[in-house]
């Protein structure tokens, strides 16, 4: 099972081609943490693009972390948001995919690569910044 992280949620419903084209070669629906969800609205700033994100999401099944999952979050933050700057909802969606032993489709492998038991995956190349020194 894959679980979409927001960054690459964000890539598709702007368009951006690589995460397009790799989303169409998917053989089966990836679903979204409902963590997830949240961020995109919390990124929104405006009614209209809280509309927009709902809409865009609208078409993937949603999973929520479990009462377990959510302990673990809780351990795996206290532990790693000073050292390795961990998020709380980024806690929780590693947590919950942990939980599902799903694919976590992200850039973010930074602040997840702490997560015990969490797969993770970089879906497609990102193009580098013009300008931008590699």
């Amino acid at each position: 099972m894959l679980l979409l992280d927001t960054d690459v949620m964000i890539d598709l419903q702007r368009a951006y081609p690589p995460a397009v084209a790799w989303y169409g070669t998917l053989t089966e629906q990836p679903a979204l943490p409902g963590l997830v969800i949240i961020e995109m609205i919390q990124l929104a700033r405006n009614k209209r693009e809280v509309l927009k994100a709902l809409k865009f999401v609208s078409k993937f099944p949603i999973v929520w972390p479990t009462e377990a999952d959510c302990q673990s979050a809780l351990t795996n933050f206290s532990v790693h948001h000073v050292s390795h700057r961990l998020g709380l909802l980024d806690s929780l969606i590693a947590a919950c995919a942990a939980g599902l032993s799903a694919t976590l489709c992200t850039f973010n492998v930074k602040h997840f690569k702490v997560i015990p038991h969490l797969v993770t995956l970089q879906p497609y190349a990102k193009k580098k910044a013009p300008g931008k020194i590699p």
